[in-house]
């Protein structure tokens, strides 16, 4: 048995840093519900579909905006994961700290994209504020995160046990992972215990290239998901880690339900499901860490797979 991870980065972006109080509202509803003609295929649609087969999804919910446009909408997003029974965690995008109505540090001007640009000490007070938006937000006391475009370090590790947080899944071997020093010695592809921490990496794949790719619901065939997730178990890896957003079900121009990529979402679970016996679909709160005793290489995908998915994801382009 393996311990598997549907993890969501739950976003709003208004598309643009101008007029972004004239343009929230709008940009809100298309993230976070995704109207389209066929019906809503954002986050409640993720949940209800979560819901439906009884699996564990893990929202790392950023809530950095909400120091700009007040607690509400927060409150809105951690209410339909939390009445969905789902978990509530910690997830920041640093671009939002200039935008913050009351200062979060001193003399901060401009874009930080990621969150390794801050200081031990400026991490510490960051993640503690978000923390303590969650909370006031009603979601539950956070016990994992992960930083915006995987933008983490060594000192994000040592700001989150500053901040009673244990569990991190931010690293990815993918982006970052090697130059975060976190490892530098090793590629992270297994739970692993740093800095007081446990660090859960993003499941990690070759497919025939030359760079190491991600396992994200847009970014990988349901064939490639299902072939790794056997592999990993075959192998005796301790935990796979899925990424998708809370807007990863809509097309480019978030105006109608992407057909490749929620069925793939409706095959994954479907999946999860039928093999509970050998993927156990978990969450934080609670979580006995399994840590590996060693690094394996990283899980590998037949080429044929790989080629079936450039055609699939060409096909997505053109239905655009």
């Amino acid at each position: 048995m393996i311990d598997v991870f549907l993890t969501v980065d739950v976003e709003v972006w208004c598309d643009g840093w101008d007029d972004i109080d004239a343009k929230f509202g709008s940009a809100f509803q298309r993230y976070i519900y995704g109207p389209t003609p066929r019906g809503d295929y954002g986050l409640p649609y993720q949940l209800r579909q979560l819901q439906e087969y009884g699996l564990t999804g893990v929202f790392f919910i950023e809530p950095l905006f909400s120091t700009r446009f007040g607690l509400d909408p927060l409150a809105e997003i951690v209410g339909l994961v939390r009445d969905g029974g789902q978990e509530t965690q910690l997830h920041l995008h640093t671009e939002w700290v200039d935008e913050s109505r009351e200062p979060l540090l001193d003399n901060i001007t401009g874009k930080r994209q990621f969150l390794h640009y801050f200081s031990l000490q400026e991490q510490i007070t960051l993640i503690g504020a978000g923390a303590q938006l969650i909370g006031s937000a009603g979601g539950q006391h956070v016990t994992a995160f992960r930083a915006g475009g995987f933008g983490c370090n060594r000192n994000t590790l040592r700001a989150l046990a500053a901040n009673h947080i244990p569990f991190d899944a931010s690293y990815n071997a993918s982006i970052f992972g090697p130059e975060s020093g976190i490892s530098p010695d090793r590629l992270l592809v297994e739970p692993v215990e740093c800095e007081g921490v446990y660090e859960y990496p993003m499941a990690v794949f070759s497919g025939g290239t030359r760079t190491l790719r991600h396992v994200q619901l847009t970014a990988c065939s349901f064939r490639e998901m299902e072939g790794l997730l056997w592999q990993a178990l075959e192998s005796g890896r301790k935990a796979f880690v899925i990424l998708f957003h809370n807007f990863e079900l809509l097309n480019e121009s978030m105006n109608r339900p992407d057909e490749i990529v929620v069925n793939r979402f409706r095959k994954l679970c479907a999946f999860l499901d039928r093999h509970r016996d050998c993927f156990q679909v978990k969450g934080f709160c609670g979580l006995t860490p399994a840590l590996a005793e060693a690094q394996p290489s990283p899980l590998k995908s037949a080429a044929w797979k790989t080629g079936l998915r450039v055609l699939e994801q060409g096909m997505r382009r053109g239905l655009r």
